[in-house]
């Protein structure tokens, strides 16, 4: 299933209408943290916001990558860089999911906090 228009579409109350054994957010939060818990508890595998609609962000940044550099790609190029940085992301939310114990929502959260923090260590603003 993949819920793509609005927030808050899959809650408590009809989560019993849901019959998917995998849910990929394609809007932003279209689930709700209830329901999120309902469907973990089902086994349903969700594909959170934050990973399954960051396409159009990634495709934004290889643009500010290419505007810097005085590149320009060709739209094989900039699909074929968005496939390498979307299934690397992927695969490190599933490989954090596995190695501690929760679920892809909390492992994506858990990975984009890290790497934020990791981005200010780097830069020097908070040692």
């Amino acid at each position: 299933m993949i819920p793509a228009a609005l927030e808050n579409q899959i809650t408590e109350e009809n989560i019993e209408q849901i019959q998917a054994q995998f849910v990929a957010e394609a809007a932003n939060g279209p689930v709700t943290l209830e329901a999120n818990g309902v469907l973990e508890a089902r086994g349903v595998k969700v594909s959170p916001d934050i990973l399954a609609n960051a396409g159009g962000v990634v495709v934004s940044y290889l643009e500010w990558v290419q505007g810097l550099s005085y590149l320009f790609w060709d739209e094989e190029r900039v699909n074929r860089e968005m496939k390498h940085l979307m299934v690397n992301a992927y695969r490190q939310v599933i490989q954090g999911s596995q190695m501690r114990g929760v679920n892809r929502r909390l492992a994506a959260y858990t990975l984009g906090v890290g790497r934020f923090a990791q981005a200010l260590t780097d830069r020097g603003l908070y040692p």
